[in-house]
């Protein structure tokens, strides 16, 4: 809180992390880190060389503990894993959860398959399980996100999403105001009334062509903390045969790793960059509030 004359305002999360009320600031995240060898060569690339300020670890999928090898203390968090969206290529629970499978033995395909028969129990199981593991192999886990947003659209698997956030101090991934009125439910407030912190935005680039559509959201880019996303992977015969959308993931790694130009438009657009160990720290220091 600020007091202004008699009255007392909410601070906005940019002045709380130290910035001006003004102040445009970017989280440039990559998802899907240990989904592959490619993935984790292009996410670290982004990481090490790029402007990728935060990754996030699918804990349940086979190259999770390859890339839990080549960690260096980069900003990642995890990727909360209840789907395996693919039709050849499967990755199950690390837990004993029989509700999270389909038929075949891995997560369910579809996000109406997975909240139709998953047991609650076990998916708060599993997904604690996920975080210690990460914790386990080494990683300094900044935050949580939800793989296919799955848990951020129905009220009772978003109360294991904040259970989790409380419980390890870890802010989240949650969609903006827009897209809270289309869910139907207040995720926003419920998890600031828990004192869980995230970003004031969340944009959303799909399919090949990443670059152009994040050029524009930089034009328009409201003051607050807006966090983009992408999925960063080297152009291997693994990622071709794995998904369907292999094309838009090299796109994706040539965006955030390689572009030459893309460095000079945010400093010109004046946009501060940050990952979400800032935002944990704002998370656990109680004086931020």
């Amino acid at each position: 809180m600020r007091p202004v004359g008699n009255v007392t305002t909410v601070r906005t999360l940019a002045e709380r992390l130290g910035y001006a009320a003004d102040a445009r600031i970017l989280i440039i995240g990559c998802d899907d880190l240990g989904s592959s060898q490619a993935a984790n060569s292009g996410v670290y690339d982004a990481l090490r060389g790029g402007i990728a300020t935060t990754a996030s670890l699918m804990v349940p999928c086979p190259w999770a503990r390859e890339a839990a090898a080549r960690y260096r203390g980069e900003d990642v968090g995890v990727h909360l894993t209840l789907n395996a969206e693919h039709d050849l290529y499967r990755w199950g629970p690390i837990t004993w959860a029989p509700s999270l499978l389909d038929g075949d033995g891995g997560f369910p395909r579809t996000l109406a398959d997975l909240w139709d028969h998953a047991d609650l129990d076990e998916v708060r199981r599993e997904l604690r399980a996920q975080v210690e593991r990460a914790i386990l192999w080494g990683f300094d886990v900044t935050h949580l996100d939800s793989h296919m947003s799955a848990l951020q659209q129905r009220p009772e698997f978003f109360d294991v999403y904040l259970e989790l956030a409380v419980e390890f101090g870890l802010p989240v991934r949650l969609w903006g105001p827009e897209q809270q009125r289309a869910v139907g439910f207040p995720f926003r407030e419920l998890a600031a009334d828990e004192g869980v912190v995230f970003p004031d935005q969340v944009l959303g680039l799909r399919g090949v062509g990443s670059r152009r559509a994040l050029e524009r959201a930089l034009v328009d880019l409201p003051p607050g903390v807006t966090e983009v996303d992408l999925h960063p992977a080297l152009d291997t015969p693994e990622l071709r045969a794995c998904t369907p959308d292999w094309a838009a993931r090299v796109d994706d790694h040539h965006l955030v790793a390689l572009d030459t130009e893309l460095p000079a438009m945010l400093r010109r657009a004046g946009v501060e960059l940050i990952g979400y160990r800032t935002l944990r720290g704002l998370q656990r220091d109680k004086t931020g509030a």
